[in-house]
């Protein structure tokens, strides 16, 4: 199980490698000229004023990401609305709308004598309220502005925004779900053999249904369907490694590595989707426990925090706080954050009382109560020259030292599950740090207390042995919870959340919850036109409540706006579709909406959309006075009545489901509409392109990451250097053979010989500048590294004579580029050098550099939009894997080896056919 994010390593300056490094700025534009130069393709049509499509033009944080649960880091629940669950409205001052069964509210004209209310008529009477009240900006988030072109998913060229040219496509595309459900409904009622036995329950009947509608219902079943095994083994698993070469790749991986993968192969738990229905998920159980993080050791006499100016003294306990905090000053992202400083000295003080506060050199007591007076950079300096001391260890020694730590945690990281060895996810304790928090966080820097074995209950077979606890401490309580699937948990102090140890990503449990949330996913394409159909009608009903609710399902079907749970009072202030705020939803006439709120994890979510007129009459409605800032807009809603409501369609469906469902079975008809030809890397940008619709129709967006023009400006250096690696090749043709000077200019133009005008005489000095150094570079690490492995292997070391005489080729090197310079011709190279290699040698460059325009167009599409979200949480991985087939690209060019881990399952059960 991964670690936590407020757990993350400290940020590290990354370093490119090859022929970026060193290189000055590029020259602006050198990526989207080159690409638009080379890869233009039609847009497709625009669809103006279509509701249910996103136009972003605000910066937003990254947001979306589902991770697996990290320890069990459970969210709390807000607390019952007071006052509301009885109908009683805000302010007390529209008493006739409280209860729910009543019309809508009797402030609106009626017509005399009659109790029917013209909704219709008098909602566009209502008021917009005037006074356009915008969140409060988190503080480490920029304020809004609007965006350029490329931000919003538009190019230079285009007259309208992507998220608008998908309008027509969205709307295709549910089109097409309302034909497949009912074709599904059909088919199962025609064919009842053909149905499964799901994992959920029979759906309940909705009450308010045509009777046609009741009959198809009668017959709703779940979608999952057992993918037919093939009997042929190497093509059931040609995306996977093979047994031989299986072996040859994996030869560093532990023996249990090796040993739970064979007994994978032999248990296709995806073909028995009842498999683990039950709420009993284990008879037997046995695991070691696990990992605490070491004891803290105390600062050497002379590194100590200074107060004033002045060295001070402190308990053991509050230097080790002191030592968290100056252990992160690099990372100015949280250091500099005045939320962070204030919570974490908050905390430090409050050590600092409890354990008798600092002194000087000379016993004198020090009262530290200023902040701003603090100076941690000695105890900065000590631990970073620790961490520059454990990188320059010989590769030996850091070898020796992974070896040691594996085979002290071996134990911890297997289990044996109903007599089946399961991977362990995440078997070490928490260490004690400063919280970071996601977004902005109300308790960033906060101090996360070390967890005792006091506080951990372990969960474990009656008959297994229980582990032991460190010496001289117990554990909290030891459990047999056979409905659980988790090892051990603790409760941690920041939020009072529990904390889970549960199994790896790639275990069967993890893999079973996986697969039925897709197949959750599937299920909803049989009841998704009947859901649309109802929330459409329900937007005009006169009962406020079901209004709400369906405004409600609009917005989180459209615009994949997540439900809102409830939460305590001690929390951020977060919220969902459920739980908006007035505040937090501006109103733009004819149809334009602006949310702007702190969603999950503290995330900023801003974002303009178009709605259905409809749905923007109800919004004015719910935005009326008396409501103000901090009233909620949806008063007569909340998410469990919500997914009560949805329950009612299909058994287990809830808010969330839609952005799985929408996620994938868009990404479904965009790949059987796919004809991706060319290169992989062409394949790659067709997948990309298609999982981006993706991520922009289901709102996964993030900020543009703070070295994305860094590593633009990297990249095109690179294009940059492989072109004149091409000005030189040609130039060595000319050398091996003038006279095929005149013969290339008439077959390729006049151009063909002349330097790209992107190249420019400085540049080029610096280019030849920067390969010399990296040539150097090169020799001194390749001959460091000879030394220390014939040190290791008792052998006797080279002498510094040997680096000087290697050091030389730099030299020579050097001296080739100056004379270059100098006369305005390039030597050829190599042995036996031909205008046919040369020729050889410049087609490989170029296609070298079409795959990096490739990736530069694809990196710069992608800047806004979280891919890896779509990807990974929404999208059915069995999709993903039907592209690799289809088209004949490596898996591995999609999913690493942690997610091929993780959805083994799903690469080993679909061929190329399959379908969402």
């Amino acid at each position: 199980m991964s670690s936590s994010e407020d757990d993350r390593p400290l940020a590290k300056t990354h370093k490119a490698n090859g022929v970026t490094n060193g290189h000055p700025p590029k020259s602006k534009g050198i990526i989207s000229e080159s690409v638009d130069k080379t890869m233009d393709k039609a847009n497709p049509p625009a669809a103006h004023g279509a509701p249910g499509i996103s136009i972003r033009n605000g910066p937003v944080e990254e947001m979306d990401i589902d991770e697996p649960v990290v320890n069990g880091n459970a969210k709390g629940k807000r607390k019952a609305r007071s006052g509301l669950g009885n109908g009683k409205t805000y302010k007390e001052a529209s008493e006739e709308d409280d209860e729910e069964g009543k019309p809508l509210s009797k402030r609106r004209r009626v017509s005399k004598g009659k109790n029917k209310v013209d909704v219709d008529s008098d909602s566009d009477d209502a008021p917009l309220v005037s006074k356009k009240s915008k969140a409060k900006s988190p503080t480490l988030v920029r304020k809004p502005v609007k965006a350029s072109k490329t931000a919003i998913g538009e190019s230079e060229d285009s007259d309208a925004p992507l998220g608008e040219k998908l309008a027509k496509e969205k709307a295709d595309i549910q089109k097409s779900a309302a034909k497949e459900a009912k074709a599904i409904r059909k088919d199962e009622k025609e064919h009842p053999k053909k149905q499964t036995n799901g994992t959920s329950a029979p759906p309940k009947k909705r009450k308010s249904q045509t009777n046609d509608f009741k009959k198809e219902s009668d017959n709703d079943v779940s979608l999952a369907k057992k993918a037919p095994a093939k009997k042929n083994a190497d093509s059931r698993d040609e995306l996977s490694t093979p047994k031989k070469k299986g072996k040859a790749l994996k030869k560093e991986e532990t023996k249990q590595d090796e040993e739970a993968e064979a007994e994978e192969e032999e248990y296709r738990w995806w073909e028995d989707p009842t498999k683990g229905d039950g709420t009993k998920k284990w008879t037997t159980l046995e695991h070691a426990g696990v990992v605490f993080p070491t004891e803290y050791e105390p600062l050497p006499k002379n590194v100590q925090l200074l107060y004033d100016g002045n060295p001070v003294r402190m308990a053991r306990d509050a230097e080790e706080i002191a030592g968290f905090f100056g252990a992160m000053l690099n990372s100015t992202h949280n250091v500099e954050n005045p939320t962070f400083q204030k919570n974490f000295f908050d905390d430090f003080t409050k050590m600092l009382k409890e354990t008798g506060g600092a002194t000087d050199r000379n016993g004198n007591k020090v009262n530290i109560k200023e902040f701003s007076k603090c100076d941690f950079r000695p105890i900065f300096n000590y631990y970073d020259a620790q961490r520059t001391e454990k990188k320059a260890l010989p590769a030996s020694e850091k070898k020796q030292l992974k070896a040691d730590k594996d085979a002290a945690e071996a134990p911890y990281m297997y289990c044996m599950w109903d007599n089946r060895k399961q991977k362990v996810g995440n078997f070490r304790v928490e260490p004690p740090g400063l919280f970071r928090g996601r977004g902005d966080h109300p308790k960033t820097g906060r101090v996360k207390k070390r967890v005792d074995p006091e506080q951990i209950t372990i969960n474990i077979g009656k008959e297994a042995t229980v582990p032991p606890p460190p010496e001289g401490h117990s554990w909290k309580e030891i459990k047999h919870d056979q409905e659980g699937t988790w090892l051990a948990m603790w409760q941690e102090n920041i939020n009072a959340a529990y904390k889970y140890v549960m199994l790896a990503a790639n275990s069967d449990v993890k893999g079973q919850s996986d697969f039925k949330k897709f197949e959750k996913a599937r299920e909803l394409k049989k009841h998704i036109d009947h859901i649309r159909q109802d929330y459409n009608a329900e937007l005009k009903d006169k009962v406020m409540a079901n209004r709400q609710r369906a405004t409600a399902v609009y917005l989180i079907d459209q615009f994949a706006l997540r439900a809102g749970n409830e939460k305590g009072e001690d929390e951020a202030d977060t919220v969902g579709c459920c739980s908006l705020k007035f505040e937090h939803v501006t109103l733009k006439p004819p149809n334009k909406v602006i949310f702007d709120f702190l969603g999950k994890d503290s995330i900023r979510f801003y974002d303009e959309v178009e709605v259905d007129t409809q749905v923007f009459k109800n919004l004015k409605i719910f935005k009326s006075p008396p409501k103000s800032d901090g009233d909620e807009i949806f008063d007569r809603l909340t998410t469990s009545a919500l997914n009560k409501h949805l329950s009612n369609y299909m058994s287990g469906l809830t808010a969330k489901v839609f952005r799985t469902y929408n996620a994938s079975f868009t990404m479904s008809k965009l790949l059987q509409s796919m004809k991706s030809t060319g290169s992989i890397a062409e394949k790659i940008v067709d997948y990309n392109e298609a999982n981006r619709k993706v991520a922009i129709l289901c709102n996964h967006k993030r900020t543009v990451a703070a070295g994305h023009e860094s590593q633009m400006e990297k990249l095109g250096d690179r294009i940059k250097g492989l072109k004149y690696q091409k000005w030189r090749v040609k130039q060595m043709m000319l050398n091996i053979d003038p006279k095929i000077k005149k013969k290339k200019e008439k077959e390729e133009g006049d151009e063909y010989f002349q330097l790209d005008e992107e190249l420019e005489e400085i540049w080029i000095h610096e280019h030849q500048n920067f390969l010399v150094e990296e040539e150097r570079q090169k020799t001194e690490k390749k001959f460091n590294k000879e030394n220390e492995n014939l040190k290791a292997d008792g052998g006797k070391e080279m002498k510094h004579k040997e680096l000087e005489e290697r050091l030389e080729d730099a030299d020579e090197l050097a001296k080739k580029f100056k004379k270059e310079n100098k006369t305005g011709k390039v030597e050829a190279e190599g042995k036996g050098p031909t205008v046919e290699k040369c020729e050889g040698n410049l087609a490989k460059l170029d296609q070298r550099i079409n795959n990096m325009l490739f990736q530069a167009k694809d990196k710069e599409n992608n800047k806004e939009v979280a891919l890896g979200t779509s990807k990974i949480n929404y999208i059915d991985p069995r999709l993903t894997v039907v592209f690799s087939k289809k088209f004949d690209v490596p898996i591995e060019k999609f999913f690493s080896k942690t997610l091929r881990e993780k959805f083994d399952w799903a690469i080993k059960s679909v061929d190329e056919d399959w379908e969402f």
